[in-house]
């Protein structure tokens, strides 16, 4: 008989059950085998290396071979800048990145114990007295006054840094001709925030029809900006409804037995503190529009 095929005597049974029970493989005659017992396979693997934070570090994203340098960092995320000038957010992550060709846990640095966090209020690590950039040629359009205040309020530091000027339509029913008015191409691009866009609304009809390669609209599920606000930020746990054939504005005063909707709003806006202090929706849309007015332009082919 084959020796392949041998069969399993009782005696042979029971020293397999021995030598698996004790962590033995393919024992011989002093009982030792390759392996010798348990292996501790997390001791054995390579540790990512810890290094800090630092503006204008190197490090590649392993996830997706993205290569860059340290542009900022916050909110569980790091801004890199490869080497086209296109921006692009990663997830901090353990291990996460490759630094020097080593892996790497990239680390928030701790705050100095005699200064608080430099954070601006859109969560970005400030820029100590940093000079309002020469305004760029792109532009960043906003719905109205009152987008454009909280755009000043929560993102005024990141705007002035990057160069980007804020502009109010008074309303985009004009939109795609404005935008042919602009004149959109690389170094002159256009991002655009829209209120209440969402599928079947006459806004996003609107906005489905701006089709360019240098221009971005963006927007938020609610039909007027205030709502974008925490109603925490005046003491109610969600706004009160308002009838769809009446202005959203008129409708919250009236509820809430407002006076003067102007004083209201300047109470509002003052009660803003950071992007926290925003619907998430309106945070990650103005973001998007940032970082893409501010992206520089790919080379042509």
């Amino acid at each position: 008989m084959s020796p392949r095929h041998r069969p399993v005597t009782p005696r042979r049974y029971d020293r397999a059950v021995r030598d698996r029970r004790s962590g033995s493989s393919d024992p011989g005659p002093t009982g030792r085998g390759l392996v010798a017992g348990p292996v501790d396979l997390e001791r054995r693997r390579p540790q990512p290396l810890r290094r800090p934070l630092v503006i204008g570090l190197v490090v590649e994203h392993r996830a997706d071979g993205v290569v860059g340098a340290v542009l900022s960092w916050g909110k569980g995320q790091v801004v890199v800048r490869d080497r086209r000038g296109t921006r692009h957010r990663l997830p901090l992550v353990d291990g996460g990145y490759l630094v020097d060709g080593r892996v790497t846990t990239l680390v928030v640095p701790a705050p100095a114990a005699t200064a608080a966090p430099a954070l601006t209020a859109s969560g970005s690590v400030a820029v100590p007295r940093a000079p309002a950039r020469v305004a760029r040629g792109s532009r960043l359009w906003v719905e109205g006054r009152h987008d454009a205040e909280l755009l000043e309020k929560v993102w005024g530091d990141d705007l002035r840094h990057e160069g980007i000027v804020v502009e109010a339509l008074d309303g985009i029913d004009h939109l795609a001709h404005r935008v042919a008015e602009f004149g959109p191409g690389p170094g002159h691009r256009l991002g655009v925030l829209v209120d209440h866009l969402v599928t079947g609304s006459k806004e996003a009809r609107i906005a489905a029809g701006i089709r360019h390669p240098h221009v971005l609209v963006r927007g938020h599920r609610f039909i007027d900006v205030w709502a974008a606000l925490r109603p925490s930020l005046v003491g109610l746990e969600a706004w009160p409804d308002v009838p769809r054939d009446r202005p959203w504005k008129d409708g919250i005063c009236a509820a809430l037995r407002v006076a003067d909707p102007p004083v209201f709003w300047r109470q509002l806006l003052g009660r803003v503190r950071t992007y926290a202090d925003l619907d998430t929706t309106l945070v990650g849309a103005v973001e998007e529009l940032i970082d893409f007015v501010t992206e520089a332009d790919a080379p042509d082919h």
